[in-house]
């Protein structure tokens, strides 16, 4: 129906001129075509004189503010409905998908959610808003799923005979391995699940992968700290590893002092590979080693008074100060200072006694708490193993002779044929004292360090002496949670030697820096590493040695990315807080969780009490064995 208050219309016959009026205020307009009477039809509106107006009237009533347009609102609902935001570019998705999985993925942790994440947050309409429409679930929907009653075929399809099948990629790689790129399992094949191979390459994320499956949403650990940190000890400074990763002091080799001891000449029979089908096995040697810590020992007491050096350390402390970088699990340092002199010291039974194993591996052994079945892999049990490894190696590769012997200035101080009924292993120790003094300092600044030494061997070419450490590097199970991805060393270690040294690299950097700086501040001439294994994996004390290499200390700390220049000032600026202290005791702690050391000042007689309570104890077993 046509409003006729708009307009009036005409039937003007087809070839009839149409033109406009020209009143004011009128005009025709052309409609449509009508094909029945070949006529046009029209509409003519109707103005009103009274509604007309102005140009100018019409300015005039333009608002006087710089905007124009609708006024704007922050309000965001419409009729006390709240609204969310829409966007043109906002893509419409399913109201309910019954195909995807529950919130929480299928493992409860939100696995297959995070993996699906980036893909269907873009296909829902309103993702990128916060949901003004949320509502509050009185019940917990996760177990929720869907049953699929769907038949499934039974058939499986196999490759080859028997229908072995193989999996390649990134999927879990064993039950206590997780398997990364480049593993490979068979399963089945001629003569059942049992005529199958497994080769897991290397622990979380195969070989040198940071992350592998899963591996996003894994707990942080929290690891215990070496040493209890009792209310009473007062916070003095806290060092973060980036602080000390920039510190740089130029010292001289270094100078002998004096030398006590004796070593024996090493075996080369040892550098030779083991034959073929062979295997050379590593035998319990009892010989009595010493570690007695700096202010416990006698010669370093007599230097301190001849005020022969300002600050004394032993070679085993020294290098964990300056490897502490390096360091992921937690240690402790006791400093003493008694007027200008400075004592780095170790409690009883401290952790640099032992020896850990796999610190650095992007997948480190687990504790029992972080779900660790097997209690010969734990860090503890590990790092004991491996004090055990080391000692009996170093007895082992060297020849006993008494009438071939390298003789030094003086005995073993720490020796007493009375009381020991174990011979006495091949050591040296060597006193050698290092400059740690600038410029600006008024008076010289000097360290005497306890050095060690293994054993001694001719050279092949001026058949001169020269001193070497022994060291020994352990494999427990290369297909084990914590292995880090290392190769087997009993097919790998002769072929692939080089990757088989850059994966403990890698794994154990900070042992192998400790025991490079241990090298270098003796002076030594050769670090000869031993890489010792299970003889089975399932048991920790039976082991073979299946090689041994040499390498020049210097030349393999240049390896490492060793710098001494930024160990010694580390060193020094330990040792200038302490100098700016009062007189007493003080404890170095690394943070079991954390890249940074902290300061304590303790009471002066806080781990006395221990000690005594210690030795109380071993007399009353003494006693009972009695």
């Amino acid at each position: 129906m046509e409003d006729s208050s708009l307009s009036h219309v005409t039937d003007v016959p087809a070839g009839t001129e149409i033109a406009n009026s020209g009143a004011p205020g009128h005009f025709s307009r052309l409609i449509k075509s009508c094909p029945d009477t070949r006529t046009f039809k029209f509409f003519r509106p109707i103005y009103h004189t009274q509604s007309v107006m102005s140009l100018s009237s019409i300015v005039t009533a333009l608002p006087s503010d710089e905007t124009w347009g609708p006024p704007t609102t922050t309000d965001a609902s419409v009729d006390g409905v709240p609204y969310a935001p829409y966007s043109k570019g906002d893509k419409l998705g399913r109201m309910a998908d019954w195909t995807s999985e529950g919130k929480d993925g299928r493992d409860g942790r939100g696995g297959r959610q995070q993996y699906n994440r980036n893909y269907r947050d873009q296909q829902v309409y309103g993702a990128g808003t916060s949901s003004l429409f949320a509502v509050q679930v009185a019940e917990d929907e996760s177990s929720f799923s869907v049953v699929d009653n769907t038949r499934t075929s039974t058939k499986t399809r196999g490759f080859g005979r028997g229908g072995g099948t193989i999996f390649r990629g990134r999927g879990r790689g064993g039950r206590d391995a997780r398997g990364g790129r480049g593993t490979f399992q068979r399963v089945g094949g001629r003569g059942g699940p049992q005529g199958g191979y497994y080769d897991q390459r290397g622990g979380r994320g195969g070989r040198g992968r940071r992350f592998g499956w899963k591996d996003y949403d894994k707990p942080q650990r929290n690891r215990d700290s070496s040493v209890n940190i009792k209310p009473e000890w007062r916070m003095l400074e806290e060092i973060d590893f980036n602080r000390l990763a920039k510190l740089n002091l130029e010292t001289s080799a270094g100078e002998d002092i004096d030398s006590y001891g004796f070593l024996y000449y090493y075996d080369r029979l040892y550098d030779k590979p083991p034959v073929k089908n062979t295997e050379r096995k590593l035998n319990v040697v009892d010989r009595a080693a010493y570690n007695v810590t700096t202010s416990s020992d006698p010669i370093i007491q007599d230097l301190a008074e001849k005020d022969e050096a300002t600050i004394f350390a032993t070679d085993n402390i020294l290098s964990m100060l300056m490897c502490a970088p390096r360091s992921v699990y937690s240690w402790d340092l006791v400093i003493t200072r008694q007027g200008n002199k400075i004592y780095l010291d170790k409690r009883e039974g401290s952790s640099l006694d032992m020896v850990s194993v796999n610190e650095n591996a992007a997948d480190a052994p687990l504790e029992a708490s972080e779900g660790n079945k097997d209690s010969i892999n734990f860090p503890g049990a590990l790092a004991l193993e491996a004090t055990f490894i080391n000692h009996n190696f170093a007895n082992q590769t060297v020849m006993e002779s008494e009438t071939s012997k390298f003789e030094m200035q003086h005995e073993n101080p720490f020796y007493n044929p009375s009381e020991e009924t174990e011979p006495l292993a091949s050591k040296a120790y060597k006193y050698r004292r290092f400059d740690l003094s600038l410029e600006k300092d008024e008076d010289p600044l000097h360290l005497i360090v306890r050095t060690e030494i293994d054993a001694v061997v001719k050279n092949n070419i001026s058949g001169e002496d020269q001193f070497l450490t022994v060291k020994a590097l352990n494999e427990f199970d290369h297909k084990a949670q914590g292995s880090g991805g290392a190769l087997d060393w009993r097919t790998k270690l002769t072929s692939q030697r080089g990757a088989v040294v850059a994966t403990e690299m890698k794994n154990n950097s900070c042992k192998l820096a400790r025991w490079t700086v241990q090298s270098i501040l003796a002076k030594a001439d050769v670090m000869k590493l031993g890489f010792v294994s299970r003889a089975t994996p399932k048991s920790n004390d039976r082991h073979v040695i299946l090689g041994v290499v040499g390498y020049d200390p210097r030349k393999f700390a240049e390896q490492m990315n060793l710098n001494l220049s930024n160990g010694w000032g580390i060193v020094r600026t330990i040792i200038d807080m302490v100098r700016g202290m009062k007189e007493g005791k003080y404890v170095l702690v690394k943070d079991p969780n954390k890249s940074l050391l902290r300061l304590y000042e303790v009471p002066i007689g806080s781990f006395e009490e221990a000690e005594e309570e210690e030795g109380v104890e071993v007399e009353e077993a003494d006693g009972a064995d009695e």
